[in-house]
């Protein structure tokens, strides 16, 4: 079968001149599956097309915020009556008001919301918050959680910084590092034997409820639980990263669909169409620490951005009035999940599949995976293998084995379809 990336080839030796590592962001690099990363052009609905002219079926979305799939017609539309109105403003709007309703209405445990321009400027912003609010330093996070590159939280970060094998990241000081606690995720006793032994010292705890940057990997029963009762009982401000699993998993996001509710939380692109732009919120009595209102800055020109946030109204909007929109990728990523599964088994190649939602990822392992040491463990040469064959055959998989596959609602059986048949020849050439 002949797949030409010719373009891409001399674009990326291009780019390097220019750009540090020829990219934007690290794990667009392929460095670790190895290869030529891909440069894509343009996308529509559950594809994009790269400047060779190749289609892919698109399983990164964006790394997550695509729900409604490439150019929705609502987003676009949305997009395009904003942009004649204004670029930018730098002053409040109505926009900005009709976003906080928005999100408040759809996630109930949200007093006030805070906008900003990216997940990690709205993670950074609430622990700084949660900081001001408890007259504490330290914090909590999980091994191969990622909640952005502040420093605080590159200290076991999982995802971009392991594909790159980054042990410590340079830039980040000692003194940043000793202020975050690290435990593994899904691991009660280990939160709680810190939490008993340092409580006093903690200012929030932070986590993907559902982890998306060693793979996707789900909460264990009770794990969140545990989580709100000693920050109940420490007085430690929990903080939720709904960056990727925000409005994805449910229209309420992770905790509507965990039952489990945090004092904080950050989101991301998802709340602007995939458009630059974040936001974080939560209880009244912390945001009101926020200046104007009390001591804890922040600022960004751009936050609220009108044409980021119309995009992310429309996005919303579009969910909120379609919630058959979850069942429907619900049905799709369940089938998927079940049916790689029973492929592998039938090839006799150890796999092992998470899945949430319209979230999952496939781990070449044996064993069960629900930590960063679990994942990090699986076969990452086989992965890259089967990375490759995938795209050479149109079907375009997130280039390490650290991260979540995410579908959209205009993907339908046909592409499922493809997956599992692609996914089955690579399984049998083995």
């Amino acid at each position: 079968m002949s797949f030409c990336i010719d373009k891409s080839i001399a674009l990326f030796q291009e780019s390097k001149k220019y750009i540090p590592g020829g990219v934007n962001s690290p794990v667009r690099a392929f460095k670790s599956v190895g290869g030529t990363p891909i440069f894509m052009k343009s996308a529509s609905g559950a594809y994009m097309y790269d400047e060779d002219g190749n289609s892919y079926i698109d399983l990164i979305n964006s790394w997550g915020p695509m729900i409604l799939g490439h150019v929705h017609p609502s987003v676009v539309q949305a997009i395009k009556k904003a942009s004649s109105e204004a670029l930018s403003l730098g002053t409040p709007t109505r926009l900005e008001k009709q976003m906080a309703k928005q999100v408040m209405g759809m996630c109930p445990n949200i007093d006030q919301l805070r906008l900003v321009s990216s997940g990690t400027e709205a993670c950074m912003s609430a622990v700084r918050l949660a900081r001001g609010y408890t007259q504490r330093a330290k914090i909590v996070k999980f091994e191969g959680c990622y909640h952005g590159h502040a420093d605080a939280f590159l200290v076991k970060a999982g995802s971009g910084v392991s594909t790159l094998n980054i042990e410590t990241v340079a830039g980040v000081t000692q003194s940043v590092a000793s202020e975050t606690f690290v435990v593994p995720f899904n691991d009660a006793q280990a939160i709680e034997n810190l939490v008993q032994r340092c409580g006093e010292e903690i200012a929030c705890i932070i986590v993907e409820p559902v982890a998306g940057n060693m793979g996707c990997i789900p909460p264990k029963k009770g794990f969140l639980e545990i989580l709100r009762r000693l920050c109940d009982a420490y007085g430690i401000v929990l903080i939720f990263d709904e960056v990727m699993t925000g409005f994805r998993l449910s229209l309420g996001g992770a905790q509507e669909l965990l039952g489990v509710y945090a004092d904080l939380v950050t989101y991301g692109k998802v709340i602007g169409g995939g458009m630059p732009v974040g936001a974080w919120g939560g209880k009244r009595e912390i945001m009101n620490c926020i200046a104007p209102e009390g001591k804890v800055y922040q600022a960004g020109t751009l936050s609220g951005n009108p044409i980021a946030v119309s995009a992310g109204l429309a996005t919303l909007t579009t969910l909120a009035e379609n919630p058959s929109l979850y069942q429907n990728m619900e049905r799709h990523m369940k089938l998927l999940a079940f049916e790689l599964q029973k492929i592998a088994k039938q090839a006799n190649v150890p796999v092992h599949i998470n899945q949430i939602g319209s979230m999952m990822s496939l781990h070449f392992t044996d064993k069960e995976v629900v930590n960063f040491s679990d994942a990090a463990s699986c076969d990452e040469k086989l992965f890259s293998k089967y990375f490759h064959y995938m795209l050479s055959r149109g079907i375009y998989l997130p280039p390490s084995m650290y991260e979540s596959w995410f579908i959209s609602t205009a993907i339908a059986q046909k592409e499922i379809d493809m997956i599992l048949e692609t996914t089955q020849k690579f399984l049998a050439n083995l």
